[in-house]
């Protein structure tokens, strides 16, 4: 998050990486949360919380706006329509690394680590303890899943999904539209959008 904090956070999205999102906001000192979901699965967990059905005509000044939906999809359109607001969310707890970049509308969680000199694309997730290592490349709208680890200098494309427990090896490119599954292991380039899964990591037939 930026040095100077929005005075108010809306967070779109009141599921599981809402929460985490909330819980990442306050932790840094953001005092107002609000919750925005036209359909919130579990009223009863936003108590003590405001919950919106949609957000409001106007944003007052100094709030931000962050997407809080880890379908890579979704928080691409969420993205699209609220650039100018986007708020950026680091974890106290996350390291970060020199000089590396991190875009508008992502998420690094708990105990993540960025090196330095990676460069993180626009709303993406850096999930809780992940591991995004030196010269990384992750392009926009992907998620590094819970305990996933990204080897230096790794190349991962838009819309990609890396799975809990994921591994990449050093150098490793991966393309567009790629799903790996948890606790997989690619360890030559990925060149075809698709699943991957297993140790090496293959297509899933």
């Amino acid at each position: 998050m930026p040095a100077n904090l929005p005075r108010g956070l809306y967070i779109l999205g009141s599921g599981g990486h809402g929460r985490s999102v909330a819980d990442a906001a306050s932790e840094i000192g953001v005092k107002n949360l609000v919750f925005v979901d036209p359909n919130p699965a579990q009223i009863q967990a936003m108590a003590g919380f405001v919950l919106l059905r949609s957000l409001p005509d106007q944003i007052e000044d100094g709030w931000a706006i962050f997407p809080a939906i880890g379908d890579n999809g979704i928080r691409k359109t969420m993205c699209a329509d609220h650039t100018g607001r986007l708020a950026t969310l680091v974890s106290r707890s996350a390291s970060i690394g020199l000089r590396a970049e991190i875009g508008r509308g992502t998420f690094v969680g708990r105990h993540a680590h960025v090196g330095p000199f990676a460069r993180i694309g626009l709303g993406v997730i850096v999930n809780t303890a992940a591991v995004v290592e030196h010269d990384c490349e992750v392009g926009d709208f992907s998620h590094v899943s819970v305990n996933a680890t990204l080897a230096g200098k790794s190349r991962i494309g838009s819309n990609v999904m890396i799975g809990a427990g994921a591994t990449v090896i050093d150098g490793v490119g991966i393309c567009d539209n790629v799903t790996v599954g948890a606790g997989a292991t690619v360890v030559r380039n990925i060149e075809q959008a698709g699943t991957y899964v297993g140790t090496p990591a293959k297509p899933l037939s």
